[in-house]
C-alpha cells in the first residue's frame, strides 16, 4: 500500500501541477506524472515491500512490471479519456481508478512480478 500511495500522490501531484499549473493537456500531463510514479512505485516494490522475493533477474522484475504496467496504462488511461469525454474532470479519474489499480498491481506484483519463489512455468 505504501507504494501504490507514493505512486499515486506522487503522480497526483504532479499532474496537478502540470495540469492547473502550467496548462498542460490531460494526457501528456497524466504520462509525465505516470512515468516519475511508476519508477518510484517500482524502486519501493523491489528493494523494500518484496525485496524478500528477488528469484529473477533485475531484467525479469523490470520487464514484467513494464509489461504489467503498459496494459494497466491502456485501461486507465481509456477510463479517464471516457470520463473527459463526457464532461468529468480528469481529476475524478485518478480517484476511480486508483481503486482498481490497487487490486490489480497488488495481485500482479504478488503472484507474478515478484513471485514468492521461482516457477518455472512462469
Amino acid at each position: 500500500m505504501f507504494g501504490g500511495g507514493v505512486y499515486f500522490w506522487l503522480g497526483y501531484g504532479i499532474f496537478a501541477l502540470l495540469y492547473s499549473i502550467f496548462h498542460w493537456d490531460w494526457l501528456p500531463a497524466k504520462i509525465m506524472a505516470d512515468v516519475i510514479g511508476w519508477t518510484s512505485n517500482y524502486m519501493i516494490q523491489r528493494f523494500w515491500t518484496f525485496s524478500d522475493r528477488i528469484h529473477l533477474s533485475e531484467m525479469q522484475h523490470a520487464g514484467r512490471y513494464a509489461f504489467i504496467q503498459a496494459i494497466g496504462f491502456i485501461i486507465d488511461y481509456l477510463f479517464i479519456w471516457g470520463l473527459v469525454a463526457v464532461g468529468i474532470t480528469p481529476y475524478i479519474g485518478f480517484f476511480m481508478s486508483s481503486g482498481f489499480f490497487t487490486i490489480w498491481n497488488w495481485l500482479w506484483y504478488k503472484y507474478w512480478i515478484f513471485p514468492d519463489k521461482l516457477n518455472p512455468k512462469v
